[in-house]
């Protein structure tokens, strides 16, 4: 996550200007050390770069990255607020989940944190009047919309930079505040990520270890949450957010039915990935209680074509 030293060094250089470690030192109140870290830091990231004047002495200026553009517009929109001193790391992983009214048990069991620490990072922004409370649950300001699209993009750069230190060819395709779903173009890439433990196979590439494999076009797709289980219900959503087509579609219900996942469960997962109403469209085939495809939202396949498909694959 963007740290607060890095988010102030940007603020510093939010107008375009060109600054030397030494300016920004004085401007920041940081020890020259500290300055010379971070700007290693967000150069590699791609959100300054770094020109040299006479004697070799190094001046730094933002990019036009998308982290600073949202940036831009959030200054420019509500230049008396002091961001940097807002935004801490926790303040940001939390708001990534205020798009929508949430309680703060909610968001503090999806972050693996305590109540008392939601409420913390949230301090902040309720000393400023930015919630809107309804009832015991918080959401951003309408007028604060820019904020929300600001962490947005940090969190998928956050991503974004941490897979591509080891696979360049990196695109993420969902993401939440902690977890990551991404493809890579390059085998050398797929390697790469194979040879970590923080990063899993998923989706169509994981339907073998359960007895169903798939032809694979392409490279497999990568999930990241260090301290989580990937389960079956993860695996079929995942499935679904890379590719919505009937093929993947009757993959996943093979998956579904050979693993009997439990409906209620997979339903509570699909929820984060906007897939609810698909998942229950499933079960609905499933269960035989499915309308004509016409009046659906999903591809789902043809009777014949899906028991044809069980049979081939031995799922009962």
């Amino acid at each position: 996550m963007l740290s607060r030293g890095a988010l102030t060094i940007v603020d510093a250089l939010i107008t375009g200007r060109e600054a030397t470690p030494e300016e920004l030192t004085t401007d920041t109140g940081y020890t020259r050390d500290h300055i010379y870290q971070l700007l290693d830091e967000m150069i590699a990231a791609g959100l300054i770069h770094e020109t040299r004047r006479h004697h070799n002495q190094r001046v730094v200026q933002i990019t036009e990255h998308p982290v600073i553009e949202q940036y831009r517009k959030l200054t420019a929109e509500f230049s008396h607020v002091d961001w940097p001193e807002i935004l801490t790391p926790a303040t940001m992983r939390v708001c990534w989940y205020l798009d929508e009214p949430r309680r703060i048990t909610w968001i503090a069991d999806r972050l693996g944190i305590s109540r008392q620490s939601v409420h913390k990072a949230l301090s902040p922004l309720k000393n400023r009047a930015m919630l809107s409370p309804a009832g015991p649950e918080y959401a951003l300001n309408d007028s604060i919309q820019p904020l929300l699209e600001f962490i947005q993009a940090v969190v998928v750069h956050d991503h974004q930079n941490r897979a591509r230190d080891l696979a360049p060819s990196t695109t993420v395709e969902w993401c939440d505040s902690d977890r990551a779903l991404i493809r890579v173009q390059e085998r050398n890439d797929t390697e790469s990520l194979y040879a970590t433990e923080e990063w899993e196979v998923t989706g169509l590439a994981r339907f073998e270890e359960f007895g169903l494999q798939f032809f694979l076009a392409g490279e497999p797709a990568f999930w990241y949450a260090p301290e989580e289980t990937l389960t079956p219900a993860e695996i079929v959503c995942h499935t679904l957010v890379l590719d919505s087509g009937s093929r993947r579609v009757s993959y996943s219900l093979l998956l579904i039915e050979s693993e009997a996942i439990n409906r209620q469960e997979l339903t509570e997962v699909a929820a984060w990935y906007g897939l609810a109403d698909t998942v229950s469209e499933m079960y609905r085939y499933l269960d035989e209680e499915y309308k004509p495809p016409s009046e659906g939202k999903v591809h789902l396949p043809n009777r014949t074509e899906y028991a044809a498909l069980k049979d081939q694959y031995g799922v009962v």
